[in-house]
């Protein structure tokens, strides 16, 4: 494959060759204005997806293996099957059907990394578009979903009586722990990371705000956070306020929450248990209440350029960053040695081309 390649020591012009792996970059340094060939970057990374195709997370049977392939059609190359706050038995069948699809690969699918666990352990008080099943978490019970599916990622309220310390022994175990769906404030952000939380669930979004003389939990997060994720469909937040938290947390990066609506026309669809409505090029309860989105992650990084991001930086949001966040070094990166997971684009920013793990799409 031949083009602008984005390495991780900057851009070359040339060619990169792969098996499975990526075997050799070849060429020299490169200023991509200078000439009007493709850009070859990264293969996306979202930790934060509940749907798409029409198919929730939730349902289980076949919807991990469709919503991987849905995604996989936007540059997406690797992805966290993402649950919702919901009853046992359902968060179970989901879990049983994202732990098959992480052990096997369909084709032409985004590789299935493991699961974002958003819910049940969240504040009842900061659901969102979260149905009212929000409860205390065990780690007794974390360790039994991780021998369903692979917990790669927990969304934890840490206010909640025993969540502090929960925070800690997740992070002992080598799961990262986001701060999410919320009612703590600044105090509680900063001892959350203290015990070991890594990031924020959709920054901004279902969390107190920033007030001068209440910094709240975006506060805590612009002020020591290190990685947070946050949804760039210029809908759930503000182009000024993404531009403040990238200013703010070094390794911000960029997910989609998205939904069942994903990739399809303007109507009802599921959320776990809720019916949403995509309509305008955004989803909702029916009290208006945004519900995730119908982002994809190529026009997550169109929108990145659009606010003025160069695109070096706008690709290392919408991959490297979320791969180091997991420890995936052999993921969200073009370097010999690495999955051959990449994306081709024209200069418009279009998909031309995807490759997962050497297969193209």
């Amino acid at each position: 494959m031949k083009g602008n390649i984005l390495t991780p020591e900057g851009w070359v012009h040339g060619a990169l060759r792969h098996g499975v792996l990526i075997d050799a970059i070849e060429g020299s340094p490169v200023d991509p204005d200078s000439n009007g060939d493709d850009y070859i970057l990264p293969g996306f990374i979202d930790v934060h997806v509940h749907g798409g195709a029409g198919r929730d997370m939730m349902e289980g049977g076949d919807a991990p293996h469709v919503i991987a392939a849905m995604h996989a059609q936007y540059g997406t190359t690797s992805l966290l099957a993402t649950t919702m706050t919901a009853p046992l038995e359902d968060i179970r069948q989901a879990l049983d059907a994202i732990g098959a699809a992480c052990r096997a690969r369909g084709k032409k699918e985004a590789r299935i990394l493991g699961v974002h666990l958003e819910g049940p352990y969240i504040n009842s008080g900061k659901l969102g578009a979260q149905p009212p099943y929000a409860r205390e978490a065990t780690l007794d019970e974390v360790k039994s979903f991780d021998d369903q599916a692979p917990m790669r990622l927990i969304t934890v309220a840490p206010e909640i009586d025993g969540h502090m310390e929960l925070v800690r022994q997740l992070a002992n175990a080598g799961i990262r722990v986001q701060i999410g769906h919320t009612n703590g404030g600044y105090e509680v952000g900063v001892q959350a990371l203290e015990h070991g939380a890594a990031g924020f669930t959709h920054l901004f979004n279902a969390m107190p705000g920033l007030h001068h003389r209440d910094p709240g939990m975006v506060g805590a997060a612009l002020a020591h956070g290190e990685y947070a994720e946050i949804i760039p469909d210029l809908l759930h937040v503000h182009p000024g306020a993404i531009k403040t938290a990238l200013r703010c947390i070094p390794k911000l990066f960029c997910v989609t929450d998205s939904t069942a609506a994903a990739g399809m026309p303007d109507g009802e669809y599921m959320l776990g248990r809720q019916v949403v409505h995509k309509c305008m090029g955004g989803v909702r309860l029916a009290d208006g209440t945004l519900a995730g989105s119908t982002l994809t992650m190529d026009q997550a990084l169109r929108n990145l350029v659009k606010i003025g991001l160069p695109l070096a930086d706008a690709s290392r949001r919408v991959s490297t960053n979320a791969a180091d966040y997991l420890g995936e070094t052999r993921r969200g990166r073009l370097a010999p040695g690495c999955h051959a997971d990449f994306v081709v684009l024209d200069r418009e920013l279009n998909i031309k081309a995807v490759y997962i793990e050497g297969e193209a799409l």
